[in-house]
């Protein structure tokens, strides 16, 4: 694997919870690789692969990341991410490989039914921003990132 540097670190607060953010990504050439930990609280990291000709296309892995254990979850470029917050007063933080674009900043439905992530019972749809409440399926997505052969 070849070495990762980091150029951005984000930080982000959710006061309440259950509170959902994403599934985000940004497309090339600011695609982002992102290691994500919680400072603050504890929260249900996910990643979806979104690499058409991988064998994991359109599945997600989660991990419950919390404070208290200082885990953390790498999520490399070609994945869409998201959380949900498990407890309120919950603060995120994430290290990037490529600086944020708006004209990348892209999405995918938290909810999409083909994806079928598993949110915690917590998880209110209520609580989504603006932007996450209309984000794409899987199946209405471009084809962003591709798996060499």
């Amino acid at each position: 694997m070849a070495p990762v540097e980091f150029v951005q670190e984000n930080q982000s607060l959710s006061m309440a919870q259950g509170t959902i953010r994403g599934l985000h990504f940004q497309s090339e050439p600011f695609a982002q690789g992102k290691l994500v930990r919680c400072v603050e609280g504890a929260i249900f990291d996910v990643a979806v692969d979104l690499r058409h000709g991988s064998p994991t296309y359109g599945q997600w892995a989660g991990a419950t990341l919390t404070a208290q254990d200082c885990n953390q979850l790498w999520i490399p470029s070609g994945f869409a991410h998201g959380f949900c917050t498990l407890v309120p007063q919950t603060v995120v933080a994430y290290k990037v490989t490529a600086y944020y674009s708006r004209e990348n900043d892209l999405g995918l439905a938290w909810d999409d039914p083909d994806v079928n992530v598993a949110w915690p019972d917590v998880a209110d749809p209520t609580k989504l921003s603006a932007k996450d409440q209309v984000q794409p399926r899987l199946a209405d997505l471009p084809s962003y990132f591709e798996v060499a052969n």
